[in-house]
């Protein structure tokens, strides 16, 4: 089980030793996963407060380089290197690329936009797009419970986003947030394909690596000397959030979640982000928690379990 409080170690650390020596069950998996959805959601406004302090682009490229910094780290007390087979290069050097765009993408969009608003457009859109992506690459329909959860998550994204009474869904931030779940499920391809040649937290660091080499040359380095001297506790506990613990460890479980469940498996889960993103957007900067959220949140919770409910083994014993 990854144990996530630990005097001495990482939980980070705790759940891949576990990943690592094979003793990671589907229902420990779930339970990581599961956590991580709700970090991811509590991060949209966590990065909203930090969109305040510095632009974008220079907010991206601190977080990645913090990221990169402490899962170097990791790779480090894990023992296992930085070598990366030739297979997987392909693979984490287009999914960085991806996450870069997609870190634009992102943080434009909070810029602009609502984050619990955004958190629901993405999240909703992500698990349908990389659904609809397998379609047409495998050419295989989703099964019937599959098929019930993809539309419990429709139908919950319409709830939340009230797409009754929205005529601007394109407006503000929501387009980037459009674009940012469609790059996010295309990533989430080739981290699942690419990290299945090896160690799957070597190849993240190697993917935030690339991340962070892409969106260096579009820093403002007088903006990110000025950083250094902000004394101000939220913009580092914020700061430290969303890098070490949102993308260090919840965003690696996932990845990891793709190499064992699947791409359109994993991206299921992202169903549960909305309702974490709603009401920690309620408690951090007061955005208000209204029914057709609560109603949206549980729809999304339904749509998880039936995409992931197995189908019941029937034992033929007429023949014995």
């Amino acid at each position: 089980m990854c144990v996530l409080t630990v005097a001495d170690q990482s939980p980070t650390l705790l759940c891949y030793k576990k990943m690592k020596g094979k003793q990671v069950t589907d229902k420990h998996l779930v339970a990581g996963i599961v956590i991580s959805m709700f970090l991811w959601g509590l991060s949209w406004p966590s990065n909203k407060v930090l969109t305040h302090y510095c632009t974008v682009v220079n907010f991206t490229v601190y977080r990645y380089i913090i990221v990169v910094a402490s899962m170097g780290l990791v790779v480090q007390l894990l023992g296992g290197g930085f070598r990366i087979v030739k297979k997987a290069v392909p693979d984490f050097i287009i999914s960085g690329l991806l996450l870069a765009f997609y870190s634009f993408l992102f943080f434009q969009g909070l810029k602009k936009g609502s984050p619990g608003a955004g958190g629901v457009l993405v999240t909703t859109l992500n698990p349908i797009m990389a659904y609809t992506l397998n379609i047409f690459i495998k050419k295989k329909l989703p099964s019937r419970n599959e098929a019930t959860g993809l539309v419990l998550g429709i139908i919950a994204g319409a709830i939340l986003l009230r797409l009754w009474d929205n005529s601007s869904l394109l407006d503000g931030g929501n387009l980037f947030f459009l674009l940012a779940a469609l790059t996010w499920a295309v990533m989430s391809k080739f981290t699942s394909k690419g990290s299945q040649h090896g160690s799957s937290i070597s190849f993240s660091l190697w993917q935030y690596m690339v991340t962070l080499l892409c969106l260096l040359p579009l820093t403002n380095f007088t903006e990110m000397r000025a950083a250094v001297h902000i004394k101000d506790a939220a913009f580092w506990l914020n700061l430290i959030f969303s890098s070490a613990i949102v993308t260090t460890m919840a965003t690696t479980i996932y990845f990891y979640s793709t190499t064992r469940l699947g791409a359109e498996k994993a991206s299921s889960f992202i169903f549960l982000v909305p309702l974490a993103a709603a009401l920690s957007s309620w408690g951090m900067l007061g955005e208000r928690i209204l029914p057709h959220t609560i109603v949206g949140g549980l729809l999304g919770i339904a749509a998880v379990y039936y995409i992931n409910k197995r189908k019941p083994v029937v034992i033929d014993i007429a023949g014995e």
